[in-house]
């Protein structure tokens, strides 16, 4: 049975929601209907993004971005009821635990359409991230639960959620990664036009409120990061535009001048970069799942972390601090024997077709509502 056009609503906020939802709005095709709530969004950076992975134009929400958490959430729920008043959808995806995602929770939820949460079941359990009650809250309410692991369907098992509502899908970023992960002609192009030469660089990224808000924090952070740069071994840090704000008004800009400070990537130029990096450095979520499928080795620079299966064998958590410079020397010292034993690993995140399970699972979840409106 064929989805109806525009049937399934894909809400979401951020960068990291589009590159994890693009295959599975290439395979929903005609019936995704994408509505973007503007939680991050900017012209260059989500502009770029939603050109670059070949994605529909989305319904925009107006009034989100740059908000507090509560008045994203309220003033996205608002429009997401208005919108699935005069259009009602057979069923309402979400993904992860942003803003966006819990706002579109909320809004199937109080018009009764079955909701589908991707990445559900992660638990850092730090109850200082906005991050996990987001995805706590969506996963009590959630009528399917797309765990990307083993370990995800334990968290939920042991809240008390139904075995029948979760489904073990793996990830959909491991797709991600093999669909927009330059070829290697083009990656070595990239790395040319860089100035860069192949295991031979650290690439790192810093942008969660936890480093960025605390001017210690930043230093620490920055601080560590010079101290890893050589003169054969650059440490690249393309700059968030919140971030870079931050160091300014921390009046931290000289930490900046032992690294290379570029602007922003596209996420097929950061894909290719990470791929060839001697080390990542980041407190990104995202960046923990695809080092596991990129093979390389990451220092996380994180509080907690809700993907323990990367600690493993392909990231280390650390504080800002020393504890930096200490995990990314003893990663670095492993050298092409670490990164050849980081490349012959599975990702603990799945075979790649994480987006085609969950298609299979949208199609199951609306049958009735389409039978009924055939009848």
């Amino acid at each position: 049975m064929s989805l109806p056009r525009r049937s399934i609503a894909i809400v979401l906020g951020t960068r990291p929601e589009l590159v994890k939802l693009t295959d599975l709005c290439r395979l929903l095709g005609p019936a995704a209907h994408l509505i973007h709530t503007g939680q991050h969004y900017d012209e260059a950076l989500s502009g770029r993004f939603l050109t670059e992975l070949g994605l529909p134009e989305p319904t925009f929400l107006t009034g989100v971005g740059g908000q507090p958490r509560a008045v994203q959430i309220s003033a996205a729920l608002g429009q997401l009821d208005e919108l699935f008043t005069a259009e009602p959808p057979l069923a309402v995806v979400v993904q992860g635990d942003t803003n966006a995602s819990l706002a579109g929770a909320l809004a199937a939820n109080a018009h009764g359409i079955p909701l589908l949460h991707v990445e559900a079941g992660l638990r850092s359990h730090d109850r200082n991230m906005p991050e996990e009650h987001n995805r706590v809250l969506i996963d009590r309410i959630a009528d399917v639960l797309c765990a990307a692991t083993e370990d995800n369907r334990a968290n939920l098992l042991a809240e008390g959620i139904d075995d029948a509502r979760i489904a073990v899908t793996g990830n959909t970023v491991v797709e991600a990664v093999h669909g927009q992960l330059p070829t290697a002609a083009d990656r070595a192009a990239l790395l040319a036009q860089h100035g860069l030469t192949a295991d031979a660089y650290v690439l790192a990224t810093v942008h969660r409120p936890e480093n960025t808000d605390s001017a210690a924090a930043l230093r620490a952070i920055l601080t560590e990061l010079g101290a890893l740069a050589t003169a054969d071994r650059p440490v690249v840090l393309p700059l968030h535009p919140r971030t870079r704000a931050r160091i300014e008004a921390a009046g931290l800009t000289d930490l900046l001048a032992p690294l290379t400070v570029s602007a922003p990537l596209g996420y097929s130029e950061f894909l290719a970069l990470a791929r060839h990096s001697a080390l990542l450095v980041s407190d990104s979520g995202g960046i923990q799942e695809e080092c596991t499928v990129l093979g390389r080795p990451l220092v996380v620079v994180r509080r907690s972390t809700e993907r323990p299966e990367a600690m493993a064998d392909f990231a280390d958590l650390v504080e800002p601090g020393p504890a930096i410079g200490e995990a990314a020397r003893r990663r670095l010292a492993e050298g092409p024997e670490g990164l050849q034993r980081l490349a012959a690993l599975p990702s603990p995140f799945g075979d790649g077709t994480a987006s085609e399970r969950i298609v299979a699972l949208l199609t199951t979840v609306t049958a009735p509502q389409q039978l009924a409106a055939a009848a």
